[in-house]
């Protein structure tokens, strides 16, 4: 089964780690996610730009508005996404619980893909 995990941290809990910080623990971040693929876990991993760069798009009363800025409110923002591979909810859960990146705060929201394309019909 396929498992779609959202990665969310604190941007100025990140900003504020000393740079060298920062450095080593994307390093261990890619290092991983190496793992995960060697293990066969990882099917792919995208890191994501600041939030600042998001544009939202809201559908309210039959219209569409567009405003700068992610949907997520509050300290915690999209960060990464991560598609894995697990043979059940349990096996992702212990997978994801390692992530170095949770060292500094966040959270990470996992879901299963059903596989089911999405038709008209």
């Amino acid at each position: 089964m396929k498992y779609l995990c959202l990665r969310y941290r604190d941007e100025r809990a990140w900003s504020e780690l000393p740079i060298g910080q920062r450095q080593a623990l994307r390093r261990e971040m890619i290092d991983y996610h190496e793992l995960l693929r060697h293990n066969g876990s990882c099917v792919e991993v995208k890191a994501l730009p600041s939030f600042q760069t998001a544009t939202t798009l809201r559908f309210e009363k039959g219209s569409v508005s567009i405003s700068e800025g992610p949907v997520a409110v509050g300290r915690e923002q999209l960060g990464a996404i991560l598609v894995i591979e697990a043979m059940d909810l349990n096996r992702a859960i212990q997978l994801l619980s390692q992530s170095p990146c949770m060292r500094v705060g966040g959270s990470i929201e996992i879901r299963p893909m059903s596989g089911e394309p999405i038709t008209t019909e």
